[in-house]
C-alpha cells in the first residue's frame, strides 16, 4: 500500500476541480508536489513536467529520454445559458450519463469563487406515463443555484463557467478509494509516484513525468500530443483507467479480467510497441508484480494513442488501473493497484539503458 503522506497526496489530487480546459487548481496541486524532488515546467496548453535522472553539465544526448504520462482533467459541466429566472443550463465537459447527474450537487468556478448548485428535473408525480420510461437527456436537466432572477445569478455565474459534481472523496474498507475523479487524476498520482521512486534510485535514463491537460476531450490529441513531443522521448509509458469487470452485469468475454487488487492492466495490440509491451511484463513478472494483460485491436482512446505519433514516433505502452464505475460521480479503484502500477513504471524506467532499441526485430 502506498504511505500515508502519497495517500494524502492522492487526496488533494482528488479534490481538486479540473475539468477539462480549466485544470489549475490539479495541476498546481500535483506540481507543488513534484517540486519537493524534480525539476517542474508548464507549458502553455496546461500540461505539466517532471524531470529526474538528469546529469549535471551539458545535455548529453545519448542519455535516454522516457515519458510517463497521466492526464490529469476530469469530466464535467460548463454553463451554456441562464435564464430569466436565475436557473443555469449546461453542457457536458468530456463524456457524461445524464442519468447520473440528476439530483446531484455541483460545484461551479464561479466569478469570484466556488458557487454550489444542485441538478434539476421534473418529479416523477409530474410526469405522465410515458415520461417515466424514457432516459433523461442533459437538455431536460438544469441548474438551480438558488438564485430568483438572471441579474442575480449573473453575479455569481457566468456562460462558460465550469463545474463538477459535488462529491467527497471516500476510503472504502479493503483499501479502497472513491472519488468522481479517478479518470484519470490517478495517472497523474502513479506517473509522480513513479517519478519520485526513479529520483530515489536512478537508472541510465532522463525521465519525465507529464501531468497532461484535455484528455476528455481530445479528439486531436488534447494536450499530450505537444506535450510528448517537446519530451523528445524514445519511450512513453501512459497510465489510464480501464473497465473493472468485478462487478455485475460485466461480459468478461468481451471486455477481460480485471477485479479491482489484482495489479496493473499491461495493453497489447495495435497501438502498443511490441517491445515496450514485452519489456513491461518482463518487469512485471521479474518483480513479482501482480497485473492482467488487455487486448486492443483498434485504438486505445487513451493518450497513448497520442504519444505514439507524437514527433518521429515514440515507442509506448499503456499501463491501466482498474476502476468501477466510470464517469459517474464515485468512481471506485484500489490503492494497492496504484502502489503496483508506480513500482512497475520505476522498475521498467530503471530497465532502459543508453543499449535498448525500441524498433520491432
Amino acid at each position: 500500500m502506498p504511505p500515508a503522506t502519497s495517500v494524502a497526496f492522492l487526496r488533494r489530487l482528488l479534490e481538486a476541480v479540473g475539468p477539462s480546459g480549466f485544470e489549475d487548481a490539479a495541476a498546481r496541486a500535483w506540481r507543488a508536489e513534484a517540486e519537493t524532488f524534480a525539476r517542474v515546467e508548464v507549458d502553455v496548453v496546461g500540461n505539466s513536467f517532471a524531470w529526474a535522472g538528469e546529469r549535471g553539465g551539458h545535455p548529453d544526448p545519448d542519455q535516454p529520454t522516457i515519458l510517463l504520462a497521466g492526464h490529469i482533467d476530469e469530466i464535467g459541466l460548463i454553463v451554456t445559458y441562464i435564464d430569466e429566472q436565475g436557473f443555469a443550463w449546461v453542457a457536458p465537459i468530456g463524456g457524461w450519463d445524464p442519468q447520473v447527474l440528476v439530483g446531484q450537487r455541483m460545484r461551479f468556478l464561479g466569478r469570484d469563487g466556488d458557487v454550489t448548485g444542485i441538478v434539476g428535473k421534473k418529479p416523477i408525480h409530474l410526469m405522465k406515463p410515458d415520461e417515466r420510461e424514457k432516459a433523461s437527456k442533459l437538455t431536460d436537466l438544469w441548474v438551480d443555484i438558488g438564485a430568483t432572477s438572471r441579474e442575480e445569478a449573473e453575479r455569481r455565474l457566468r456562460v462558460g463557467d465550469p463545474g463538477v459534481v459535488e462529491q467527497p472523496v471516500l476510503e472504502f474498507p479493503n483499501g479502497r478509494v472513491v472519488s468522481r475523479a479517478i479518470d484519470n487524476r490517478i495517472g497523474a498520482y502513479v506517473v509522480l509516484e513513479a517519478l519520485r521512486r526513479y529520483h530515489a534510485e536512478p537508472g541510465e535514463a532522463r525521465v519525465v513525468a507529464i501531468a497532461s491537460s484535455r484528455e476528455e476531450i481530445g479528439l486531436t490529441g488534447g494536450g499530450i500530443l505537444p506535450g510528448a513531443a517537446a519530451t523528445h522521448a524514445v519511450m512513453g509509458l501512459v497510465v489510464d483507467v480501464t473497465f473493472a469487470t468485478d462487478h455485475p452485469q460485466v461480459e468478461k468475454k468481451e471486455h477481460g479480467d480485471h477485479a479491482l487488487g489484482s495489479g496493473p492492466v499491461l495493453t497489447r495490440g495495435s497501438v502498443i510497441s511490441p517491445v515496450v509491451f514485452d519489456l513491461l511484463r518482463r518487469t512485471a513478472e521479474g518483480a513479482g508484480i501482480p497485473h492482467s494483460v488487455q487486448a486492443a485491436g483498434k485504438l486505445t482512446s487513451t493518450d497513448a494513442d497520442y504519444v505514439m505519433v507524437a514527433r518521429t514516433g515514440i515507442a509506448t505502452g499503456l499501463v491501466s488501473v482498474p476502476n468501477r464505475y466510470m464517469h459517474s460521480p464515485n468512481e471506485t479503484v484500489s490503492l494497492s493497484d496504484l502502489d503496483h502500477a508506480a513500482e512497475l513504471l520505476a522498475r521498467t524506467c530503471r530497465a532502459v539503458t543508453r543499449d535498448t532499441r525500441f524498433t520491432p526485430r
